[in-house]
């Protein structure tokens, strides 16, 4: 398939700046695949549609602090971090925005963006990446400074401040690592879990640390020839036993975000059925023509035109059904993106 046929015309008013309050009253387009039916709902009615004994699949990944402040050594330009991945102990990949980074550069973290603050820890940049950002080596672990140091990281298409950081957060966040939340997440409530519990619906989770590459536009005419970035996930003993089980006994197995997606078919690949414990880089990139081994229905919010995410979804509903309920949520005014409203694929 070509790239250009995952584009789409957005209204810039439908990019969703603040989220709703609470969680679960935002919108949720029902989409049916086996009749092709849409229903428009809220998000807190999503126990219409699930049975006891379902298992959803969520990623509890959290979100750290990864946009820095430094200065060169010794010049003192300013430069802005964004950490995208640890690479060692001491190691980060990083898009730099500043002027003329080049290999064998010092850079200082700076507590504040105050001109004269003083620097807190140097790195060095030691190569420049595949993706164009930057690999520094810190002189030591910088994990524990990034509440001091940094900020959580908004995507670039919003544009408001978030006055409450924890909103950009799933209320089960547990493990930090990721640039960007698993935003399929972000519409539970711990009440609506609890309901979820009371209603017989299983629930386990996954860890897929998400990068800004997630985000960003294929590049390629023809799909096929993109190549994914990797990212680093993790597949329990314990998680995959659950979902052995429910697919076993005939049960279905959601996945809540398309991180939680490519968690699960990566730790199915080679397996006659069901999946096996799993950590490592998954490198896996789903687009229509890929068949599904473990998810049963997918919970996602809607994706940017020509995303690896959008093609995803395109595989999981069928490219013509994906297309009409983009189509719809643009007429219905549903809210896009990172903030905005969501989707259950059943």
């Amino acid at each position: 398939m070509l790239t250009r046929d995952f584009d789409y015309d957005l209204p810039p008013e439908l990019i969703a700046q603040q989220p709703v309050e609470p969680r679960d009253a935002s919108r949720l387009l029902v989409v049916q695949r086996s009749s092709g039916q849409l229903e428009h709902r809220r998000f807190g009615d999503l126990l219409d549609y699930l049975r006891p004994g379902d298992l959803l699949v969520a990623n509890e990944t959290r979100v750290i602090p990864a946009r820095l402040q430094a200065r060169k050594v010794p010049s003192g330009g300013r430069v802005e971090l964004l950490l995208l991945a640890r690479r060692s102990p001491t190691v980060w990949e990083s898009l730099v925005k500043g002027r003329r980074v080049a290999v064998g550069q010092r850079l200082a973290l700076l507590r504040d963006s105050v001109a004269n603050a003083a620097p807190l820890v140097e790195g060095m940049v030691t190569a420049i990446a595949p993706s164009g950002g930057r690999i520094i080596a810190f002189e030591r672990p910088i994990d524990g400074l990034l509440d001091t140091l940094g900020e959580v990281p908004l995507p670039p298409y919003i544009h408001q401040h978030l006055d409450d950081a924890e909103r950009y957060q799933t209320v089960y966040a547990r493990e930090r690592g990721s640039v960007a939340a698993p935003t399929a997440g972000l519409h539970f409530t711990p009440a609506l879990l609890e309901q979820l519990r009371q209603h017989g619906v299983l629930w386990t989770s996954v860890v897929l640390h998400i990068g800004l590459d997630t985000f960003r536009p294929v590049t390629e005419e023809c799909i096929e020839e993109h190549h994914i970035h990797t990212e680093s996930c993790r597949l329990s003993a314990a998680s995959a036993a659950l979902i052995n089980a429910a697919k076993a006994e005939g049960r279905r197995v959601i996945a809540v975000g398309t991180t939680a997606v490519r968690v699960l078919e990566t730790a199915a690949r080679g397996q006659p059925r069901g999946v096996a414990p799993w950590e490592g880089d998954t490198d896996l990139f789903i687009y229509p023509g890929y068949r599904f081994a473990v998810v049963d229905a997918l919970i996602t919010n809607f994706h940017l035109p020509r995303s690896s995410l959008l093609m995803l979804v395109a595989a999981f509903a069928g490219y013509e059904l994906m297309l009409r309920a983009y189509h719809t949520a643009i007429g219905e005014r549903y809210r896009f993106y990172s903030l905005g409203d969501s989707m259950l694929i059943i």
